[in-house]
């Protein structure tokens, strides 16, 4: 081994150790990191026992991914809609009576 080589492994260690040294620096969470606990979760027991005791508020069929389904009935709905022959569904609001305008171009007297 050349002097020269011998001159740069001997510089590399000390570089080495000074970068690793540094790298331990950047760790923003380092006060979370020297916990005594097990997991950050630890010491919230109320918050835990709550989750654990919760009913689940979904249905056993919400599950079901078995969902029924008419192919030729879904093929032209997705053909009336690219061609633009879609037909505006009726009664979305939530009164059960349809109102309609009167076709005649008498003014209510409203604005008078």
């Amino acid at each position: 081994m050349s002097s020269s080589a011998s001159k740069r492994l001997a510089w590399m260690g000390p570089v080495l150790c000074a970068v690793a040294a540094v790298g331990g620096c950047a760790e923003p969470d380092l006060y979370l990191d020297r916990r005594d606990t097990i997991s950050f979760h630890a010491g919230d027991a109320i918050a835990t026992n709550i989750a654990v005791q919760t009913i689940d508020p979904w249905p056993r069929v919400a599950g079901n991914r078995d969902i029924p389904g008419n192919g030729d009935r879904m093929q032209a709905a997705g053909e009336r809609y690219r061609t633009g022959k879609v037909t505006p569904p009726k009664g979305l609001g939530t009164s059960s009576v349809d109102f309609q305008e009167k076709s005649g171009g008498s003014d209510s007297g409203a604005g008078k």
